[in-house]
């Protein structure tokens, strides 16, 4: 590299890291704070783990992590119920407004009753949609009635 170019690019990074003060002593910048939003995540081609049915929390999955991911290039849902995988179709009436179709899934025993009770919890969950909010990175879903959501899930996006 040409020593004269170097300076140059040495001198335009040390100038550019600079504030100008006038007398009194800058603060860092703040850090973030718990009141940052973040930015809402998409319904479609998100991996939405399962986190609470019917207001209660999930017990910590012994067999697979349930989720539900809803695809973007079709209206095909897929997922983990804890103990066995599903797959259906589901649709997108209105803003706000999801169905599912009827979800096929594999017929595996769970190695605990806890697995059992939070796949048929999850499953009806999601037969019982009719409505969701996202906020952030949460997703709610509602069944015919709006104020307590039948399931709460969290994002995890795909690469």
């Amino acid at each position: 590299m040409n020593p004269i170019l170097y300076c140059g690019l040495a001198a335009s990074l040390v100038v550019s890291g600079c504030q100008a003060t006038t007398g009194t002593r800058t603060s860092p910048s703040p850090t973030p704070t718990a009141n940052a939003t973040t930015p809402d995540a998409e319904l479609r081609n998100t991996r939405w783990v399962l986190r609470a049915l019917g207001g209660q929390p999930v017990p910590a999955p012994t067999n697979s992590e349930p989720y539900v991911l809803l695809r973007s290039t079709e209206l095909a849902a897929e997922g983990n119920g804890s103990c066995n995988r599903f797959r259906g179709a589901f649709t997108l009436p209105a803003a706000g407004q999801l169905r599912f179709g009827d979800l096929l899934s594999t017929r595996m025993a769970c190695a605990s009753p806890e697995g059992n009770a939070t796949e048929s919890g999850f499953m009806q969950a999601l037969s019982a949609t009719r409505t969701y909010r996202i906020s952030g990175d949460t997703l709610r879903l509602y069944g015919e009635a709006v104020t307590q959501p039948v399931a709460l899930l969290h994002a995890v996006y795909l690469k």
